[in-house]
């Protein structure tokens, strides 16, 4: 029996382990490439827009193959004369280079995203960038 219970242990500590270090390959910032990205939508005060970019948002980031890191958000109505409210969502991304970056570009997930959502809105203006370290 404390055989049994020592297996079953050791089990439940690896799955953990690794749900641990899946949720990491996902959640950990890669200071290698950035991509941030904005949104302005068509109609940012309609409820079924917002749902319809935020449902095909999400499934494309939990499908992406290539992006570490996602964050999506939106305007933290931080009024300042140095801060640009207007857009209607951000979204994040770190990559760990270049080469990665652009195979993101071309991926199925990231593809259907804009086939899917781009008709909702009417801006869209991206920020790439490289770590200095």
């Amino acid at each position: 029996m404390k055989s049994y219970f020592n297996i079953l242990l050791l089990l439940v500590i690896f799955i953990g382990v690794q749900s641990s270090f899946a949720q990491t390959s996902k959640t950990e910032f890669d200071k290698n490439f950035s991509h941030v990205v904005y949104f302005w939508l068509n109609n940012p005060d309609n409820a079924e827009d917002r749902e319809a970019f935020e449902t095909s948002l999400k499934k494309f980031l939990n499908n992406s193959e290539y992006a570490q890191t996602n964050f999506i958000g939106v305007p933290a109505d931080t009024p300042r004369d140095v801060v640009d409210n207007s857009y209607t969502y951000s979204l994040i991304l770190s990559f760990p280079s270049r080469e990665v970056q652009n195979k993101y570009q071309k991926e199925p997930a990231h593809l259907l995203f804009i086939e899917e959502a781009s008709h909702l809105w009417k801006k869209v203006q991206v920020y790439d960038s490289v770590g200095i370290e």
